[in-house]
């Protein structure tokens, strides 16, 4: 299989993004993962997403996640097949279900209780605009006549969705091409990942092995309060250790159970401050990279 490492953003600052997308692309780091957060300092994803592959030529960049009920699909398809036409097979989007702050699933407005049925419905709106000239479109959400979307690219992009409940690990064995798991212990990934298998069975598909990922974070010292509370609030049952490893060889060892359980794709959200960037990505290199299979795998 092959394992790949890249580096999630988290809620790094507009003015930081430009160098860290210029370190990244020196160092030959796997890909970039912009977080969905509209409260925090960071910028919009979709946005750093055209930003960092304007200004890279080989670096794969993706969203970590976008959340898709709420936007309008058909833009959302279009602007990722423009950036796929853009920068071919560079364009990872993740897409999931709400924002990770409830204070934010205003902005994200669907009726009441019916945010999967949306999510569901937009996405096989996104999958059909990708892969049709035309598109007639009636459901419950939306509905249109004819709408193309130009040109598309030869292969659309691969859309990964992410959640752990049952629905969400059914939604992705249905309907996606990957998935990109969060706050899960190995051994909760192992398990997701023959749930996403068994329901991709059932459909008559087939979930590419190397389609698995995880955003881990990753940090170097004592946890920051509010990062240690929001662990505590969203998994009290779980040791924080096992979610976010301190120190190289605690990631290493995290890294290397995971890949166990049957995840190849990684994203590392290093918890650090704004000056930290040079010194991860130096570690990054030395500790991180020898955890990859080689280029011809």
């Amino acid at each position: 299989m092959k394992v790949r490492i890249g580096v999630g953003t988290g809620t790094l600052p507009a003015a930081g993004l430009g160098p860290l997308v210029a370190s990244l692309e020196r160092l030959e780091v796997d890909s970039l993962w912009l977080s969905e957060q509209l409260s925090a300092p960071s910028v919009e994803p979709m946005s750093g997403m055209a930003f960092a592959l304007a200004r890279t030529s080989r670096l794969k960049v993706g969203t970590g996640v976008v959340v898709l009920p709420g936007r309008n699909p058909v833009l959302f398809a279009k602007e990722l097949a423009s950036l796929a036409l853009l920068a071919p097979r560079r364009v990872l989007p993740a897409v999931g279900l709400g924002p990770a702050r409830k204070s934010e699933r205003s902005a994200f407005p669907v009726p009441p209780g019916r945010r999967g049925a949306v999510f569901d419905e937009a996405l096989a709106v996104v999958r059909r605009l990708l892969a049709e000239e035309t598109v007639t479109f009636r459901g419950e959400f939306f509905a249109f006549e004819n709408i193309g979307l130009g040109e598309r690219p030869a292969r659309p992009p691969d859309l990964w969705l992410g959640g752990a409940v049952p629905a969400a690990l059914e939604r992705v064995g249905r309907y996606g091409d990957g998935w990109l798991a969060s706050r899960l212990t190995a051994a909760e990934t192992r398990a997701g990942i023959a749930a996403i298998n068994r329901a991709a069975a059932n459909a008559g598909r087939e979930i590419e092995q190397d389609h698995f990922g995880l955003s881990l974070p990753v940090a170097f010292g004592a946890l920051p309060d509010a990062t240690a509370a929001a662990l505590k609030a969203r998994r009290p049952d779980v040791d924080p250790a096992e979610l976010v490893p301190v120190g190289w060889p605690a990631i290493r060892a995290a890294v290397e159970r995971y890949v166990l359980a049957g995840v190849t794709k990684f994203v590392l959200y290093p918890v650090i401050g704004p000056d930290g960037w040079d010194a991860f990505l130096d570690e990054f290199v030395q500790h991180a990279r020898p955890l990859e299979t080689p280029a011809s795998q």
